[in-house]
């Protein structure tokens, strides 16, 4: 099997167990953030994590947009996010492409 397929299959597994919530994911991020801070996670171990998001994310993204090019933004997006420190912006605006304001 491959990686796109073993990622789509995670995809679905994911949404029939309903973690798609927003809550879950700002725990998700909270936790990261909590658990780097302490020390307990590494920087190596918050790459794959935030690597495993991109990749979820861009196997249900916009078939109008190239998926690499998605995913790029969408890891720029989440290292703003796991941050803390810049204005993300609006899911539209990375569907069409758009740069978020800052």
């Amino acid at each position: 099997m491959s990686s796109i397929d073993k990622q789509k299959r995670l995809h679905f597994d994911v949404v029939n167990v309903g973690l798609r919530a927003q809550a879950t994911a700002v725990g998700l991020v909270q936790l990261c953030v909590e658990l780097r801070a302490a020390g307990v996670l590494p920087e190596a171990a918050l790459t794959r994590i935030k690597d495993a998001i991109a990749d979820e994310v861009s196997v249900a993204g916009p078939r109008r947009r190239d998926q690499q090019d998605y995913r790029r933004e969408v890891r720029e997006r989440l290292d703003q996010l796991f941050a803390g420190e810049t204005r993300v912006g609006s899911a539209e605006a990375l569907s069409f492409g758009e740069r978020p304001d800052v």
